[in-house]
């Protein structure tokens, strides 16, 4: 019996193993279809979404190829619409061309046309002329024969005669012609020559003053001057000593006067009572004392102004002696004129002229601030100025053109520069202005005299009148004596003796005046 039982219970463990194996295939079966089936719907999603952006990517490689083709084909068109703009200006300006050079061909042809013309007329003259000269040579033959009939005369003798007139008369007709030319050469001459000058001036404001050899120092009152002179007058010895300027002391309320050609001296004396006169202490070693300071002042004051003039000027570059002679011609004149203010004028002008003329203006400048250079030098040295400037402007480096300018500026040497000559006319200008300059009565007189009596001495001249205080003078000839042609000549033959044996400033007008009268009475 219990073998039984444990053979059944054996039997449904076995069927129901057998059971639990079918259930499990069967399960593992059924998830292992659903599993395929899972990959197989995720498979499908997978290529679907690959499709779908494969035509993503192609619906965009389409775009993008697209417009590219169509910026590539905007590109072409504009480039396409440039070359043909292009071509058609090329076109245009060819059309132009060709125009032209229609224009200078039917111009060219007419051209020759009227040379072929002009020969032939030209030719036509020549053989009248061979015509005239055929028949002026029997006219002369002729008029030869008759002449040594009437006059008895030789061939030779006749010929003589007739070169003679010839020769006269060819002289005559060259003098007309020359006087032609001259005139006309000179009248275009001065008229550039008045522009440029005038473009100079016009951009130089100047002032002019003229200058005395005397200072007055006005005075607090006049019990001043008992203390200027001093017991017994050793005050103003002592002044008068250490200054070597004459101290005035006369009837002139509140002032005195210093008196002194040397202007240096003369500022330094000034300055120095100046000085004494407000600090009140007058005694002689004070006077020693302050004439030495206002001398240092004085050389200070030289030394700023030469300074400040080359400043002025743009000239960066100047020796500083140079400079130092430049500031002393503040305290020089010449006929009255500030040789420092003429130098500077002189310099403007020139700088002026040479630009107007395309040249170096700052050459110019140079040369015409350093042009009286020469009358800074002490007057004991002995030299006129143009020869001390000389050596001084070669001492310290100056070039050859500026070295010319100082040296022939009143043509002492030969002139080998133009701006020489600019200089000349700068220093002309400047001298010959109104109020610029003045001169003595006796030497005004004597300049008359003498520029009369120049005249006076020439073949032919009746009488000479200096007028326009001698900036110009009228010659009054004989006509019998002088022909309308000599009178040209002599009046160029007086100028050239004026400039060879003169010095004046600017200008003089020589006016030849030839007049014939013709007179009859009626009874």
């Amino acid at each position: 019996m219990s073998t039984l039982s444990t053979g059944f219970s054996v039997l449904v463990f076995l069927i129901a193993g057998i059971a639990g194996l079918a259930g499990g295939y069967l399960m593992s079966q059924a998830f292992a279809r659903k599993k395929i089936a899972d990959a197989t719907e995720k498979a499908a999603q997978i290529l679907k979404e690959a499709d779908k952006e494969i035509e993503i990517k192609k619906k965009e490689l389409e775009l993008k190829a697209r417009t590219e083709w169509l910026n590539a084909k905007a590109d072409f068109e504009h480039q396409t619409q440039a070359q043909r703009a292009k071509l058609e200006r090329l076109e245009k300006k060819l059309y132009e061309k060709e125009e032209r050079i229609s224009k200078r061909a039917a111009l060219l042809h007419q051209k020759e046309k009227e040379l072929q013309s002009t020969e032939r007329a030209i030719k036509n003259k020549e053989m009248m002329l061979r015509a005239r000269e055929r028949e002026l040579e029997e006219l002369i033959e002729k008029q030869n024969k008759q002449l040594e009939q009437i006059a008895k005369l030789t061939e030779e003798e006749a010929k003589q005669i007739l070169m003679e007139n010839l020769e006269a008369k060819a002289r005559a007709e060259a003098a007309a012609r020359v006087k032609e030319i001259k005139e006309r050469a000179e009248k275009e001459a001065e008229r550039e020559a008045k522009n440029i000058i005038t473009q100079a001036i016009q951009r130089v404001a100047a002032e002019h003053t003229i200058e005395s050899t005397v200072s007055v120092v006005p005075l607090p009152n006049d019990e001043m001057k008992g203390r200027i002179i001093g017991r017994e007058g050793r005050n103003i010895r002592a002044f008068e000593v250490a200054t070597g300027v004459d101290v005035i002391v006369d009837d002139t309320p509140e002032a005195v006067i210093l008196s002194a050609y040397d202007p240096i001296r003369r500022e330094i004396a000034r300055i120095a009572l100046e000085k004494l006169v407000l600090d009140g202490r007058i005694h002689p070693s004070r006077i020693e004392e302050v004439v030495k300071k206002s001398e240092k002042e004085v050389e200070m004051l030289i030394q700023e102004s030469g300074e400040q003039t080359a400043f002025e000027l743009g000239i960066h570059d100047l020796h500083p002696e140079l400079t130092r002679l430049l500031g002393r011609l503040r305290f020089r004149t010449s006929y009255g004129q500030n040789v420092l203010e003429h130098s500077r004028e002189v310099a403007q002008l020139a700088g002026f002229m040479a630009t107007e003329l395309d040249l170096d203006s700052a050459l110019a400048t140079r040369a015409g601030l350093l042009h009286d250079i020469g009358k800074a030098v002490d007057k004991g040295t002995e030299g006129t100025h143009t020869q001390l400037g000389y050596e001084l402007a070669k001492k310290y480096g100056e070039n050859e053109v500026v070295l010319n300018a100082i040296a022939a500026h009143h043509e002492d040497v030969e002139v080998t520069s133009l701006y020489t000559v600019l200089v000349q006319a700068a220093d002309a200008i400047s001298g010959a202005r109104p109020g610029a300059r003045r001169e003595t009565f006796e030497n005004y007189i004597k300049r008359l005299e003498k520029l009369e009596s120049l005249a006076d001495s020439f073949d032919g001249v009746a009488k000479t009148y200096a007028i326009q205080a001698g900036r110009e003078i009228r010659v009054m000839v004989e006509p019998e004596r002088v022909s309308d042609t000599d009178s040209q000549r002599l009046a160029a033959e007086i100028a050239q003796k004026i400039q060879e044996e003169m010095e004046y400033p600017g200008q003089i007008k020589v006016t030849v005046i030839r007049e014939t009268r013709a007179v009859s009475y009626a009874k």
